[in-house]
């Protein structure tokens, strides 16, 4: 879980740097760096699709599943998710007073719902792959620093629900390893890489991409070759 801990790393390390800066971040900085790592998710995210892409026995699986999951994501209003957090954040139900639980919730929120977050433990355990996690680690350094320069020294205990969160996912593809195939894990690769572009455009701000929305794809793959292998063994 080495990808895991570094991300947790990020967050204590964020969180101590933006306490130190009392006055905030300035704008500027904030946007360069979001900027930048807006590029690097968008060219994680295009190399992750085009070199799976080729490899995928079924080269439409990841168009149904991007249209049935964005349906299923509008249809259960997972954008509230983030309306949560941005009103939380804004301190919009209490006179604009920062609060550390407004804050931890937009943090555990920010830190635990993303592609990176949910799809790069899997990679971890299941691959030795790191790539996902390390960047997921520097996004958080950021937006952690950003978060406790309003919140303070609290939202370090974002950290410890992000080991548990990452854990959990991490946890359940060490022991269903046997169960996930090769071709499965292109085709999450392709639908990830997907989702981590969209991630990067966001980030860019150069459309509202509503990713989290889009999450449930994720979901359709494993459930295809569930279907596929239930069929087969009739």
């Amino acid at each position: 879980m080495i990808g895991t801990i570094m991300n947790v790393v990020c967050i204590i390390a964020g969180t101590a740097i933006g306490s130190l800066l009392k006055r905030g971040i300035g704008e500027k900085y904030q946007e360069v760096l979001f900027t930048a790592l807006g590029m690097c998710a968008v060219l994680l995210g295009t190399n992750a699709f085009v070199h799976n892409l080729p490899k995928s026995e079924y080269p439409v699986l990841f168009i149904i599943a991007m249209a049935i999951g964005s349906i299923i994501g509008v249809a259960t209003r997972l954008e509230r998710l983030k309306e949560i957090g941005k009103k939380k954040g804004t301190g919009e139900d209490k006179g604009n007073r920062p609060s550390l639980a407004d804050g931890l919730t937009t943090g555990c929120l920010l830190y635990c719902i993303g592609t990176f977050s949910m799809l790069g433990p899997v990679m971890e355990a299941l691959q030795e792959d790191h790539t996902y996690l390390f960047t997921n680690a520097t996004l958080d350094l950021v937006s952690s620093a950003v978060l406790a320069a309003t919140y303070g020294i609290g939202m370090m205990w974002a950290a410890p629900i992000l080991f548990l969160w990452q854990g959990m996912f991490y946890c359940m593809a060490k022991m269903s390893a046997s169960a996930i195939s090769p071709e499965l894990m292109t085709e999450l690769n392709i639908i990830g890489g997907i989702l981590i572009t969209a991630s990067g455009i966001d980030l860019l701000k150069l459309r509202n991409c509503h990713t989290l929305q889009m999450l449930p794809a994720l979901l359709v793959p494993p459930l295809f070759f569930l279907a596929k292998y239930l069929i087969s063994s009739l």
